[in-house]
């Protein structure tokens, strides 16, 4: 039985008035409050996918008409992309832990942490609002002349909100590159930073420099839309494609602001549970910052069948296969971790395999994306769709479930039922899996993406995918359910329940205010985990408060 106790006095109890949390400027909270509003953006994200999966399960159009089935995928797609993966782990994990990991009290912006939360809350509202209204028909990307010129929908309101959105996403990554580079404690250097900052940091260069991008192609649209400006619309003498260039040279780098943080967390919980340093620590940190500079590159990929002269192409394809290099570093530094390593597959580090299983993938078949070819045969159908997926899905959400187990102890001060734990991840993983691969069949045999009546014979496979949809959906909804038990239920995990390394496991569970009685002094580089013999073994056991993982 755990001897464990929670600390009397904590972030959690330091005051019950709903004022102290609504005007919180400690980054615990703060990433509490992410939590909580992006969980509520999950699902209702997910609830626009399961409509439309529903209404694919047949050939015809049973239960809906095409414009609703517009609404339904573009509601699914801004939510999720805007309120959900690109804050995620940054907002939340990244708002939670960063200061505790360099040693500091708090971020560098506090009160400007705060307002960052209330931008989002404000974008994601006229959102909301915007759905409400009738929603949007144009896809997330916003498309113009169609997002310009014809829709009718509700385009300005949601563009409006994640304008809003933008700007608390702009002030996070502001906050964490600041916080980086001043807060550090007494022997915290650059090369002792854990991993998990130094892609935050490098996602926050993203954040800070192609978010304005977007925000100025949103205005754009709003000068076209409400005053007749031509800027996209050939009519009025623009060019469409400007806006393809302007959207993706954000978009493309949004993919890394959800995955970087997503292969942060990985990177934290392959070393803890195979009891190993992390191989090659030097390269997986500055491959998150090649990852960032690249990304900035690429986005011309996404237009190759836009009409731009096949030199660009050619130039944007051999960049496009560019960034896949730092990517691999990582996958194979993991792997070299892992092996000849004492693994022990608790809840993290079943998501942290997932992902890499699934982040592999979708890289892989992002090549085939790259090369001219190959694409002007797929795109737009639903290989694009399936690919996509299993980077900021299979990748992202998968990193932020295996973050979000790791941490729990540390956030809550209590461990979740481990059992319910496993069985989750293994039900997302295949899922995940029943869900998109077969979408990758699709799209190869032609099937487009955005269509809901479709010819019989691609059916089965739309069956199949509907199906892994609702078993996707229940592996969502199980973490939900033990972890709001756990708070109540879970057993005292104590300060370091996982004996990982890192400054934020030497605090109580849950932490102080300010995280620190005094300030840390660190001596030893990251991830120094003694050698393997019998006492560092984790060991089989059924109770999760012991003190090794089992």
């Amino acid at each position: 039985m755990s001897t464990a106790e929670l600390p009397k006095r904590h972030y959690l109890n330091a005051d019950y008035n709903i004022w102290s949390w609504l005007l919180t400027t400690d980054h615990k909270r703060i990433g509490i409050l992410y939590m909580i509003s992006l969980t509520l953006f999950f699902f209702v994200g997910g609830a626009a996918a399961i409509l439309f999966r529903v209404e694919l399960l047949t050939p015809e159009a049973d239960l809906v008409v095409s414009p609703t089935y517009n609404r339904l995928f573009t509601l699914h797609g801004v939510v999720m992309v805007f309120f959900f993966l690109v804050p995620s782990i940054p907002a939340v994990l990244g708002n939670f832990l960063i200061p505790m990991m360099i040693g500091a009290r708090d971020l560098a912006f506090p009160r400007l942490n705060l307002l960052s939360w209330y931008l989002f809350m404000a974008g994601g509202l006229l959102a909301i609002w915007a759905i409400v209204r009738g929603g949007v028909d144009t896809g997330w990307t916003f498309y113009t002349p169609y997002s310009t010129t014809e829709s009718n929908s509700q385009v300005m309101a949601m563009a409006v909100g994640v304008f809003v959105a933008g700007f608390s996403s702009i002030l996070t990554g502001l906050n964490i590159i600041v916080t980086t580079h001043t807060m550090r404690t007494q022997g915290m250097t650059w090369f002792r930073l854990p991993l998990f900052v130094w892609a935050h940091y490098a996602t926050s260069i993203i954040m800070v420099l192609g978010t304005p991008v977007l925000a100025i192609s949103l205005v754009l649209i709003a000068l076209e839309r409400g005053l007749g400006i031509g800027v996209f619309d050939p009519k009025l003498g623009g060019d469409p494609l400007l806006f393809q260039h302007l959207f993706w040279f954000y978009s493309h780098p949004a993919v890394y602001i959800m995955i970087l943080p997503s292969m942060a967390v990985v990177s934290e919980i392959i070393p803890c549970f195979s009891r190993k340093p992390i191989f090659g620590y030097k390269m997986i940190a500055l491959s998150s910052v090649a990852i960032a500079v690249l990304g900035f590159l690429v986005w011309g990929h996404h237009m190759f069948v836009s009409g731009q002269s096949v030199f660009a192409g050619l130039i944007f394809s051999f960049l496009s296969m560019l960034v896949a290099i730092p990517s691999a570093v990582k996958v194979f530094n993991w792997t070299a971790t892992l092996y000849k390593g004492s693994i022990s597959l608790e809840t993290p580090m079943l998501y942290a395999l997932g992902f890499i299983g699934l982040f592999t993938l979708g890289g892989l078949t992002g090549l085939f994306l790259a090369t001219l070819a190959v694409d002007v045969h797929v795109h737009d159908t639903y290989f694009i769709v399936a690919h996509f997926h299993y980077i900021m899905v299979g990748g992202a959400v998968m990193g932020y479930l295996g973050g979000i187990h790791f941490w729990w102890p540390k956030m809550t001060g209590r461990m979740y039922p481990e059992w319910w734990g496993r069985i989750s991840a293994v039900i997302v993983f295949v899922g995940f899996n029943l869900t998109f691969f077969p979408q990758f069949v699709l799209g190869y045999l032609g099937m487009p993406r955005r269509y809901h009546i479709y010819p019989e014979e691609f059916q089965v496979l739309n069956v199949m995918s509907s199906a892994g949809a609702s078993i996707l959906g229940l592996g969502y909804l199980l973490p939900l359910c033990y972890l709001i038990w756990s708070l109540k239920y879970g057993k005292v995990a104590g300060p370091n329940p996982w004996k990982a390394t890192g400054l934020e496991w030497t605090t109580p569970s849950p932490p102080s205010t300010f995280n620190f009685d005094e300030p840390p002094v660190v001596t030893e580089p990251a991830y120094n985990y003694p050698p393997l013999d019998d006492s560092s073994l984790p060991h089989e056991t059924s109770d999760p408060t012991a003190s090794t993982p089992s």
